[in-house]
């Protein structure tokens, strides 16, 4: 028996356009025991939409004509990157380098590109409850009103009001956009990347080298309720359930958390804009790692080594002002249309969860006389930062609060664990190939087979990080796994050159 219907104004065809102009110039200099390499990039890019329609259908009476619309109208940006290498000790076993170099955003049908599309930012689909009062299978309503109707007295259907009253209108949706997100020179998402290594001889052929790598993002966008401001938010704290899975068994206090006031409850006209307007945001990673080259001749080659760095991130500037946000995580740009004051609830706006380590390793040799050759990869990755994402009843959040809550529904999403607090298991795989050349006259044959996860680990890579302290086992339980590493296979494979 149906109970419900969805409606969409499909078919149409959503057009973008984004274009970049760019101009550079480096060169390098040898000046000794020196070498130099410098280089300047300027780059300009705009975007914009093309005319589009959504044509006439059951659900529109007329056609919707979108005119062209500009999207970025202009990023200005002069890119430096530079290094050197100087050979220490003028005998070419020892060389320090040097690098450092700004890289921008890429240039693609996405991000802030495309926020202006104006096809895009109103209501194409919509939901509404259905009684089929007839039985006919067919739903027997004005499906162009979006109210609420009763047309069984004229043998007719119930139809519940549509959840997009302005579906089938030009209505935008979605945020605005603050202008200056979208032109201006050094407005486009960018990071600054530096590195410094010392590299040595210790063997023939064989080199060790020592590294420290630094990189920071800036031009941050956040989304900004402009209805609403910090005085209009209710802080509170909540206990979080106890459970021997939690760390420390459960039963903590979570604070820095908000929820809106009644008086300003569902009240949302979003401004898509820059945080550093607001407040200091920022993304920053520091780490360091311990390289071993090695070509021994022979067929022999190897490399490995381990990377160990921390990225930590902060919002909590611009959260002061801007309390919705908690429901976006610190240093990543927020999608527009985000309208997050109902129920924020992840009150880590510093995120340092420690220190990640990987180790790789690649290795092959080539048996002499019969051309057979063996090769491997090892990787060992540190399983990802977990959260536990609990939703609270409404009758906790309102005790807490002192006053009912403002919410949606009858629960409050909340973070209950800080980012680094949890963490997956470590992923370690091995992949190996054997592989035999073979010649004919002026054919060469490589014919080989790969096994891949020789071990046949079943690393978990995903896991659920929904908290129900009800569901202890099964599927649905806080970090149950939902995806394991791809189990041993084995695959074939012939490359001929002639």
């Amino acid at each position: 028996v149906p109970i419900s219907l969805q409606q969409s104004l499909l078919p149409f065809t959503i057009s973008y356009r984004t274009r970049n102009r760019s101009f550079y110039v480096q060169d390098q200099w040898t000046l000794g025991r020196m070498t130099l390499q410098g280089a300047l990039r300027y780059d300009h890019n705009w975007s914009f939409s093309p005319e589009q329609t959504i044509p006439a259908s059951a659900f529109l009476a007329n056609p919707m004509v979108f005119p062209k619309t500009d999207g970025v109208t202009g990023y200005n940006d002069l890119s430096p990157r530079g290094g050197f290498a100087y050979d220490l000790f003028g005998d070419g076993k020892t060389a320090v380098k040097v690098n450092f170099g700004k890289y921008l955003e890429p240039t693609s049908n996405n991000n802030n590109y495309i926020l202006s599309n104006p096809i895009t930012r109103i209501a194409t689909t919509a939901s509404r409850g259905w009684t089929d009062s007839n039985g006919n299978y067919t739903p027997d309503c004005d499906l162009r009103n979006q109210g609420a109707q009763n047309l069984t007295t004229t043998g007719g259907d119930i139809c519940a009001a549509s959840n997009a009253q302005t579906f089938g209108t030009a209505t935008q949706t979605t945020a605005n956009i603050d202008p200056k997100i979208l032109s201006g020179w050094s407005v486009r998402s960018n990071d600054w990347q530096i590195g410094a290594s010392i590299q040595q001889q210790v063997l023939p052929r064989v080199s060790v080298e020592f590294g420290y790598f630094r990189r920071w993002l800036n031009n941050f966008t956040i989304t900004d309720n402009l209805l609403t401001t910090a005085a209009d938010y209710t802080p509170y704290s909540i206990t979080a359930p106890s459970d021997p899975r939690l760390p420390n068994g459960g039963g903590y206090t979570v604070s820095g958390l908000n929820n809106v006031v009644p008086g300003k409850f569902g009240q949302v006209s979003n401004n898509i804009t820059l945080a550093d307007d607001i407040g200091e945001q920022y993304q920053k990673y520091n780490g360091v790692l311990l390289n071993v080259s090695a070509r021994l001749g022979a067929g022999v080659q190897f490399q490995g080594g381990i990377n160990t760095g921390k990225t930590v991130q902060d919002n909590c500037a611009v959260r002061d002002q801007i309390p919705e946000l908690q429901t976006q995580t610190p240093g990543l740009t927020t999608a527009a249309g985000v309208s997050p004051n109902v129920h924020p609830g992840n009150p880590f706006c510093h995120s340092d969860p420690g220190f990640i380590t990987k180790v790789t390793a690649l290795g092959s040799y080539t048996v002499p006389k019969i051309d057979v050759s063996i090769a491997g990869t090892l990787r060992s990755d540190q399983g990802g930062v977990l959260a536990a994402n609990w939703n609270a009843p409404v009758a906790l959040v309102s005790a807490a609060l002192g006053r009912p809550a403002a919410v949606v529904g009858t629960t409050v999403p909340i973070h209950l664990v800080a980012p680094g607090e949890v963490w997956g298991d470590r992923v370690n795989a091995l992949d190996l190939r054997f592989a035999k050349i073979l010649r004919f006259g002026r054919m060469r044959y490589n014919v080989g087979v790969d096994i891949i996860n020789v071990t046949n680990s079943n690393a978990i890579l995903t896991y659920n990080q929904n908290f129900n302290p009800a569901v202890t086992t099964g599927s649905q339980a806080w970090l149950a796994p939902q995806s394991v590493l791809t189990p041993r296979f084995f695959k074939l494979g012939a490359q001929i050159d002639f």
